[in-house]
């Protein structure tokens, strides 16, 4: 098994190698661009899971990490190497990340089929095949996407790994884009691609200086992470501009890498781009909350843990920073989710709120359980995100069915509840059904958006492979005890507790609660009590190729977290070889059962709660009992405290100002009336030349042969073939040499 460690480089090339083919060769055949990308996908599964289980299972691995260098980059005063690397952080993440791909691979082949949004008669060969007319495509973007996921993953340099990253980035656009014919997906892929470039352009700053000021010339990890680079950093001291503050280097390091995982992880205050990303396809969405995107920005603070545990003891206020950031971001998001329609947009902010924690683990020096808690709600939140994509492609074809046999939802009576005033007709949410909106005192309902949970319920009779697998991976994301959830969430509440982290604490287990309330919230209004439109009751359960994916992937919802019970703490004890082998501090507690206990009673609590006021759905028109319950606190948490509105009053406004600035002084004021002025003056100049060059130099030019010409035209007349003429033109020609010789003479003697 050891072999299989070498092959780590590989780990990225099939799914690269998909993408190729499907672009290049396969492009026109839907099911061979998916038989390819599926391949790719397992494939890539095939090398990883030995690779990982090699890891595993070898004593004391993380003492001896492989690392290999495959060739160098030449840059004058050194060389910057590319390689692998596999060590017990990366071969967790290998575990997880290539079967949760090649899960998301099987389920986007059932899911893409043809959209609502688009006209069967635009596209009629695609309507035919029942399949998205731009499905090979979609193929091989998400081929990209698991090749800048993997390559990330085995990368031996941060060199690599911010280029493998910013393939992510780049195919995070695209995807989120995808059904470009609406301009709200357009608009969430240039949010998205813009506001994550913010947190990549700090990071690439502080990558830079990282390469500036390491003793290694190189930014290879085990270089980059050396005690000894560590401990030149922590020396090396700089002046902050402004605040006129003298600091260890490694501390501003740290913090501009951070903004990195700001940025890809949607922590606040760049979080805005996460949630309006699920305009994308549900895979997609699957892919970046799960498998890849927000993933590896977690996966970059695991990485870099001893630059930043090195930076917490030289300068305290950098995890402080981190830690507040985390707990803060955790708290935020869950008290926005508890107020969400969109069954997708709930667990975006729950996936933003969970990172929130492990990014505050982090912060607190927890870096194992960090990791852990990465691991498993990878598997959850994949869970989930594929069971809603689930649900609304049942729920759309429930559309269809009332459409097909002319069903249609009556509005509920009642002015605030809906009514028959105020109806007008709009496009559905993301889905460009046209149907009836009611303005509610919770938000206006289109009765034909398949993701707006009020126009769910009752579905657990109609779709029970999704349904019990959602509600499973909801138990996992609550904490609820026993399940993967519960344990990972459990260390890092024990480890702020035992680390004397009060407000981390608190924070998080506040975030615990509202987890399992708006948990059991989106569990009640999806799945739980009757039916509330139509489409509803006669939603189908998905194809195979979508439920066996969920199917699989829930034991590992369950079960996962026993590799980290506090009594058996298996992942601990893989890393902590590692962790001393790179000579950095983790934070390790002893273990307590007061944070456990408050652990299971926030979580237990909180599925409480939700059940009660949400266990049977609600009633048709029934305003949300929370909504009457909060009052105006409910419209800050449903309007996400309106920071999307703020950042287009602020940044956006003086951006497009800014553009508007810039465009009078570049096009009407200063910079292209001074480059139109150079030109006209050049034609000018170059008007005069061409008169000068036509009057006085082809002037003396055609004057020298005029003259030529008109010499030539003598002399001709001498050439008549008469032997006289011949030498009375020879005496002429010596007297007159002679005379030319003889006039210097002549001048002397006078």
């Amino acid at each position: 098994m050891q072999g299989f460690l070498n092959l780590a480089w590989l780990v990225p090339v099939p799914t690269f190698l998909a993408f190729a083919a499907i672009v290049l060769f396969a492009n026109r055949n839907k099911t061979v661009s998916a038989l390819i990308a599926i391949g790719g996908a397992v494939l890539s599964f095939l090398l990883s899971w030995p690779i990982a289980f090699s890891a595993f299972t070898a004593d004391h691995f993380g003492q001896h990490p492989v690392e290999a260098q495959l060739f160098s980059i030449p840059t004058g005063t050194s060389d910057l190497w590319i390689g692998y690397q596999v060590d017990p952080a990366n071969a967790l993440m290998l575990f997880m990340s290539s079967f949760l791909l090649v899960m998301i691979f099987i389920y986007a082949s059932g899911y893409m089929t043809f959209p609502a949004h688009l006209s069967p008669a635009t596209y009629p060969i695609a309507a035919a095949q029942g399949k998205d007319p731009r499905y090979s495509r979609f193929m091989a973007y998400i081929s990209l996407f698991a090749t800048g996921m993997m390559g990330l993953v085995v990368s031996n340099s941060l060199l690599t790994f911010f280029i493998f990253w910013e393939i992510m980035g780049l195919c995070s656009y695209l995807l989120i884009g995808f059904w470009y014919e609406k301009k709200s997906a357009q608009a969430a892929s240039i949010k998205a691609f813009m506001t994550t470039r913010v947190g990549d352009v700090f990071m690439l700053v502080g990558l830079m200086f990282l390469y500036i000021h390491s003793q290694s010339g190189n930014l290879l990890f085990s270089d980059i992470l050396s005690a000894e680079n560590l401990h030149h950093l922590a020396t090396l001291s700089v002046t902050v501009p402004l605040i006129n503050v003298t600091v260890p280097w490694v501390a501003p390091i740290a913090i501009l890498i951070f903004f990195g995982t700001v940025g890809k992880s949607a922590q606040f205050p760049l979080h805005v781009w996460l949630p309006d990303a699920m305009e994308g396809p549900t895979p997609v969405s699957a892919m970046i909350h799960a498998a890849t995107m927000v993933s590896a920005g977690v996966f970059l603070l695991v990485r870099m843990f001893p630059l930043f545990a090195t930076a917490g003891e030289v300068a305290p206020g950098t995890m402080h920073f981190v830690a507040f950031i985390g707990a803060f971001t955790a708290l935020f998001a869950s008290t926005i989710a508890i107020a969400q329609w969109d069954i997708k947009r709930v667990l975006a902010y729950s996936t933003i709120s969970q990172l929130g924690y492990m990014v505050a683990a982090i912060g607190i020096g927890a870096y194992v359980p960090a990791l852990f808690h990465l691991i498993t709600h990878a598997f959850f939140k994949a869970l989930l995100f594929l069971g809603s994509g689930s649900v609304i492609h049942g729920v759309e074809h429930g559309l269809h069915h009332v459409h097909e046999h002319g069903h249609h939802d009556e509005p509920a009576p009642g002015g605030e509840h809906g009514g028959k005033e105020g109806h007008t007709p709009t496009e559905a949410a993301g889905h460009g059904h046209t149907g009836l909106v009611i303005h509610r005192k919770d938000g206006d309902l289109n009765l034909e958006d398949p993701q707006d949970m009020r126009n769910m319920g009752g579905l657990l009779s109609r779709m029970p492979r999704t349904g019990w697998t959602f509600i499973i991976g909801g138990l996992a994301l609550s904490g609820f005890p026993l399940t993967a959830g519960f344990w990972s969430k459990d260390e890092i509440l024990g480890n702020a507790w035992g680390g004397g982290n009060t407000l981390v604490f608190g924070a998080l287990v506040i975030s615990a609660f509202l987890t399992a309330f708006y948990t059991a919230r989106q569990i009640g209004l999806t799945f739980l009590g009757k039916p509330r439109t139509e489409m509803a009751k006669h939603a189908p359960e998905s194809v195979p190729s979508m439920t066996w994916p969920l199917i699989l992937i829930t034991p590992f919802a369950l079960l996962l977290g026993f590799i980290g019970t506090p009594w058996g703490n298996w992942i601990e004890g893989f890393m902590e070889p590692y962790i001393e082998h790179l000579e950095f501090h983790a934070l390790h507690v002893e273990f307590s059962f007061i944070p456990m206990l408050v652990s299971i009673v926030v979580a237990v609590g909180g599925l409480v709660a939700g059940y009660y006021v949400y266990g049977q759905g609600l009633a048709e028109g029934q305003v949300d009992p929370l909504r009457n319950w909060l009052g105006p606190l409910w419209l800050v948490f449903h309007n996400k405290y309106w920071i999307d509105e703020f950042y287009k009053g602020t940044v956006v406004a003086f951006s497009h100002w800014l553009s508007k600035v810039l465009y009078w002084f570049d096009d009407l004021w200063v910079i292209d009336p001074i480059v139109d002025g150079i030109g006209q003056l050049g034609v000018w100049l170059a008007r005069l030349a061409a008169e000068f060059d036509r009057l006085v130099v082809d002037g003396l030019v055609n004057l020298a042969g005029w003259l030529s010409n008109r010499a030539g035209g003598i002399l001709r007349n001498t050439q008549d073939g008469q032997v006289q003429v011949y030498l009375l033109l020879l005496v002429v020609s010596m007297t007159v040499w002679l005379l030319l010789k003889a006039l210097p003479i002549f001048l002397k003697l006078v």
